[in-house]
C-alpha cells in the first residue's frame, strides 16, 4: 500500500504541474467565447491542402460540464449556453432544480438540453458520477465550468477521472475574488480520483471541506425562489 501511496503521489504531482499548480491560479479570467459562426462551437481552421479525411475518425462530441456549489456558475453557464446553442448542458448537484430550471429558462435555453444530475456529494463525485454515462453517450470532450478558486482541482479530478474515459477537458472558470484552494485539497482529491480509476472506490472518509447534499436544500429552494422572483 505504501508503495502504491508513493506511485499516486508522484501522479498527482505530475498532473498538478502540468495543470499549473494549486498556489496560482494558471487559468485567464473567464470570457465566454463567441464563435463566429452560428452555431457558437469553434471549429478547427482548414489547412491548405487536406487531401484525405480519415473516415474512422469519430466526430468529437461535446458538452457543457457544471459543477455545482455556487449559484454564479449556473448563471454564468447559461450565458455561455447561449453562445453554444447545439451543446447539451449537464449540472452536477448544482442548485435545487427549481430555480437551476429558472436560469436556464431565462436566459432562453431549451429544456431538453439541460440535464440536472444530483448524485455527486462533492467535487470528486461530480465527475466519478458521470463519466461513465459520459462515455456511453459518446461525449468526448466537455467545456468545465466552475468557481475560479475551484478550477484547479476540478480540472486536477477531471484529468484523472474523464480522462480514464477519453473525456477531454477545456476549463472555463467564473470569475471570483475568493483565495485558491489550498495544495492539500488537489492531493487528496486526486489521490480519491486515482483510487476511483483503479477501483471504484472514493473513500468518502478522505472528504472533508467539500459540502455533501441535505436536509437543508428545500429551504436552501424556497429562499433562492424568493431572491430569483
Amino acid at each position: 500500500m505504501t508503495e502504491f501511496k508513493r506511485i499516486a503521489l508522484s501522479s498527482i504531482l505530475a498532473i498538478i504541474s502540468i495543470t499549473g499548480g494549486c498556489a496560482e491560479d494558471p487559468f485567464p479570467q473567464p470570457t465566454i467565447p463567441i464563435s463566429s459562426h452560428s452555431s457558437g462551437v469553434t471549429k478547427p481552421t482548414k489547412l491548405a491542402q487536406s487531401p484525405l479525411k480519415s473516415p474512422t475518425k469519430k466526430a468529437q462530441k461535446e458538452a457543457i460540464f457544471v459543477l455545482g456549489g455556487a449559484t454564479e456558475r449556473e448563471r454564468f453557464a447559461a450565458k455561455f449556453a447561449q453562445q453554444h446553442p447545439r451543446l447539451p448542458i449537464w449540472v452536477s448537484s448544482g442548485s435545487p432544480e427549481t430555480y437551476a430550471r429558472k436560469v436556464f429558462a431565462r436566459a432562453g435555453i431549451k429544456k431538453s438540453r439541460v440535464h440536472l444530475d444530483y448524485e455527486a456529494v462533492d467535487t470528486v463525485t461530480n465527475f466519478t458520477s458521470l463519466a461513465d454515462e459520459f462515455q456511453y453517450l459518446g461525449i468526448n470532450r466537455v467545456y468545465l465550468i466552475t468557481s475560479s478558486d475551484h478550477m484547479r482541482r476540478a480540472r486536477v479530478i477531471g484529468e484523472i477521472v474523464f480522462g480514464s474515459r477519453g473525456i477531454q477537458l477545456k476549463p472555463v472558470p467564473v470569475s471570483n475574488k475568493r483565495t485558491p484552494e489550498p495544495p492539500e485539497k488537489c492531493l487528496r482529491d486526486g489521490i480519491r480520483a486515482i483510487l476511483w480509476v483503479n477501483a471504484n472506490y472514493t473513500d468518502s472518509s478522505l472528504n472533508q471541506g467539500d459540502s455533501t447534499v441535505s436536509k437543508s436544500q428545500t429551504n436552501y429552494s424556497q429562499k433562492l425562489d424568493n431572491c430569483y422572483n
